[in-house]
């Protein structure tokens, strides 16, 4: 019972921590499949907002189902929701897979500042973790669907939430499920600080949290273009998860084909590029609204030209249907008051009409360095700024991504390829799994992180339950052993996890206030261990029922798990693998 590798992925399949997913980069397709075997989603394709949804294109599939998302879920960075623990408990927990300056070179828990933009917003106090000192860090878990959808039993919320990994992990298998999107042309990738998803089709489309971005929807300049561009411009990506595999920016070894992620790079980096032009200069400008200053629009009031701040005319666009980056220009400048403009031009201010025509008439390309510097020449007569602002513009207009190094990888095939077809019902594929698990251990871990104890060992779930739930032993706090028990005894015996065999952890049951039998058990193993680690635990589990016996008490209760008739001796466990 030692704490080998395989019990640790296994446990952590289970947990899906933040540093659990960076440290075994495996989990994070792993969770995916849970989510596709779930039956959860699968119901999405009953509800009416899809009739008819295999009769549209691609992207007006996948336009609806975020709709849908929208809808349902929230996106939540409440970083007490799964409790605390500690840097050096952690460090000590997996000094033997990775070294100490490498997680706090990669993870924003451990130190991780990213690049300079990252200092000047103070990482620490824009995330939250301003508040935990010294030591004392939180637990950052990724939800499945069920965790995901038992939001709404919490105080505050009416729908589902989850944080980034989890709204990635949704996105991925309702992309497939829901929007029939081969798993081919999707690409998970995580940043120290941020999940998101690469879709291959069309131009290629980004997920960022609840929310789509088509390529032109990146250029656009909106406040939340800026917001999905931040992970990408500022942070390396430290994993890219997809059907044939994986890569990691630490690890060596690649378990993805090396043809496959050649095509996402190249893809990737096409979606992050588009050429100069008029309409993505005024986007620029609508995205870095400290160099509007350095630009003035011409107009014609009353037939004679006149002269407006860039930014002036920026702030009509708020509440207005028209933009100045498209035909309506004219009638958002039309409807601006005459007193708005000056007769001359405004001194150090770049022209934005004349820019326009020259960046028409002389076809710029942000990627060759000699019509950059054409570019600068010309405006830089008109104002002081322009090289600021045109190496500003360049930047926007082209974000190079910061991926593993291909080069620097060994490219291994790990296992029997998983392969998966939109024409598969969801038993296919969970036959399909089971059948992979003896050859691939994302398909393997897939169960782990699934929660289904009927096809999985016990101790991997039951270590985590004892290890990493601190919310339930915080809540319990104060409370007497008779007061635990009948606060867990009084909860509904509802399972978020509807199936047979599928257990939810004791932070689960604690944070939504219900649970069967089964996982009423292992909860209050969870706190009577805390309390007493020394106390023999042993938890005897059957179709209908659960016992407990810790010292000389024992605790029943009812179950509709219809688990395997089974004991575990918890205590034991515990001290063989310490």
């Amino acid at each position: 019972m030692a704490r080998s590798r395989e019990l640790e992925i296994r446990s952590s399949a289970v947990t899906l921590s933040d540093m659990e997913v960076f440290i075994f980069p495996e989990l994070m397709y792993s969770l995916l499949l849970a989510n596709i075997m779930s039956p959860r989603i699968w119901q999405w394709r009953e509800d009416p907002w899809f009739d008819g949804l295999e009769k549209l294109k691609p992207y007006r599939r996948i336009n609806r189902l975020k709709q849908f998302i929208m809808e349902h879920y929230v996106f939540n960075l409440d970083l007490d929701t799964w409790g605390l623990t500690t840097k050096d408990k952690e460090l000590e927990r997996f000094n033997d897979f990775i070294s100490t300056d490498t997680l706090k070179q990669s993870n924003a828990l451990f130190g991780y500042e990213g690049d300079k933009y990252y200092f000047s917003i103070d990482i620490r106090r824009h995330f939250g973790l301003d508040k935990y000192e010294g030591d004392v860090i939180p637990y950052w878990k990724t939800e499945t669907v069920e965790a995901m959808d038992a939001f709404r039993h919490k105080p505050a919320y009416r729908n589902g939430a989850g944080e980034c990994v989890s709204l990635a992990a949704l996105y991925a298998a309702a992309l497939f499920i829901v929007a029939r999107i081969p798993l081919e042309d999707i690409y998970l990738m995580a940043t120290p600080l941020h999940s998101q998803n690469f879709v291959d089709i069309g131009d290629g489309m980004l997920t960022n949290n609840r929310r789509l971005l088509t390529k032109a929807m990146w250029f656009n300049g909106t406040a939340l273009s800026a917001q999905a561009r931040r992970a990408l411009e500022n942070e390396r990506v430290t994993i890219v998860a997809h059907l044939g595999g994986h890569i990691h920016a630490v690890y060596e070894e690649a378990t993805i084909g090396s043809g496959a992620y050649a095509h996402y790079s190249e893809r990737l980096r096409s979606y992050l590029k588009t050429q100069i032009s008029e309409e993505i200069v005024v986007n620029f400008l609508r995205h870095h609204r400290d160099l509007q200053s350095c630009f003035q629009i011409r107009w014609p009031v009353h037939g004679v030209d006149r002269y407006i701040p860039s930014e002036r005319a920026f702030f009509y666009e708020h509440g207005s249907p028209y933009r100045i980056s498209d035909r309506t220009r004219s009638k958002l400048l039309d409807d601006i008051d005459e007193e708005e403009f000056q007769p001359a031009p405004l001194p150090q201010r770049i022209v934005l009409n004349d820019f326009e025509d020259f960046i028409r008439d002389n076809q710029i390309d942000c990627e060759k360095p000699g019509d950059i510097e054409r570019l600068k020449r010309q405006l830089g007569r008109d104002c002081e700024r322009a090289g600021r602002a045109i190496d500003a513009l360049t930047s926007f207009c082209r974000v190079e991504p910061r991926l593993p190094d291909a080069g620097a990888k060994h490219f291994v095939q790990s296992g029997t390829p998983l392969d998966f077809g939109l024409e598969m019902r969801r038993e296919d594929i969970v036959a399909r799994l089971e059948q992979l698990r003896g050859g691939n251990v994302v398909a393997d871990l897939a169960f782990y992180a699934y929660r289904d104890l009927n096809r999985t060992e016990p101790w991997p779930f039951l270590l985590a339950a004892l290890k990493r739930n601190p919310v339930a032993i915080a809540g319990a706090n104060g409370m007497s052993d008779a007061d635990v028990v009948r606060v867990v005894s009084e909860m509904p015996d509802e399972s978020i996890y509807g199936e047979h065999g599928r257990l939810a952890q004791p932070d689960e049951v604690w944070n939504y206030g219900r649970g069967d039998g089964v996982e009423k058990a292992i909860l209050l193993a969870n706190i009577l261990h805390e309390r007493a680690p020394g106390e023999p635990l042993e938890l005897s589990v059957g179709p209908s029922a659960a016992r407990l016996t810790a010292g000389s008490e024992s605790y029943e209760f009812t179950s509709r798990k219809e688990l395997r008739e089974q004991s575990w001796p918890l205590n034991d466990w515990l001290a063989a693998s310490s």
